[in-house]
């Protein structure tokens, strides 16, 4: 992203920021509420219409491209709060996150590596998602993302409101997904934990990056310790 605005109304909530993510990364987007961090990642992945500068994606300029076809280009949005389907069943959730394939028999398999990957999701998957725990729905939400065979996968706060078990589950997993070779940007309230988990971050402030640099660097640095680590 470079120069990028996004406005809603009168309200400028990112003001012209620049961040990258290389190929193989994992990111952390950390700030407080209202920072502009959920706008960023929905500029980045065509739910929103930046109100100046660019987005490339791959070598491309994807600033004007909608989210549906950000998808078939292997760029995928786990949302705040998990927009599960919540009358469809597992299965169904999970059917959908591949809706843009016809490799049946490779479906079939990825589908069985989720169920590997998060136990619990096989052992409810005739189950309607509507009535599974927050915890479960957001292990749904990131293997629904993930049966799109995604290049980007973009988290937007995937320990909120999560016991911390679940919280550490969840972590696991995603250190998991990057080893194997999907690029993430991750937008977590949990600064110290986003931070152990990447290996680079931006901090962002009123709509404006503040910093950026290596996360181990970052988790040092004073003035992130006094915002964001409580110290």
């Amino acid at each position: 992203m470079r120069g990028l605005k996004v406005a809603y109304g009168g309200i400028n909530a990112v003001k012209g920021i620049d961040l990258e993510v290389g190929a193989g990364e994992l990111v952390a987007l950390i700030g407080a509420n209202g920072a502009g961090k959920t706008t960023t990642l929905k500029a980045l992945s065509g739910l929103l219409k930046p109100a100046a500068g660019s987005v490339r994606y791959s070598g491309e300029d994807i600033t004007a491209k909608p989210a549906f076809e950000l998808v078939r280009r292997g760029l995928a949005l786990v949302p705040e709060g998990r927009g599960v389907f919540a009358r469809l069943t597992v299965e169904e959730n999970l059917a959908m996150g591949a809706y843009i394939r016809d490799d049946h028999a490779a479906i079939a398999a990825d589908r069985e590596h989720a169920y590997a990957t998060f136990p619990r999701l096989a052992e409810r998957r005739a189950q309607l998602a509507g009535t599974l725990s927050g915890g479960e729905q957001q292990m749904l939400a990131i293997a629904r993302a993930l049966m799109c065979k995604p290049r980007l996968l973009l988290l937007d706060e995937p320990s909120m409101g999560l016991a911390p078990l679940v919280v550490q589950t969840i972590f696991e997993t995603i250190r998991k997904v990057a080893r194997e070779g999907v690029t993430l940007l991750l937008i977590e309230q949990n600064a110290r934990l986003a931070l152990q988990t990447c290996g680079r971050g931006y901090v962002m402030e009123s709509g404006l990056i503040t910093l950026a640099g290596d996360a181990r660097a970052l988790l040092d640095d004073p003035q992130v310790r006094r915002a964001y680590l409580g110290e």
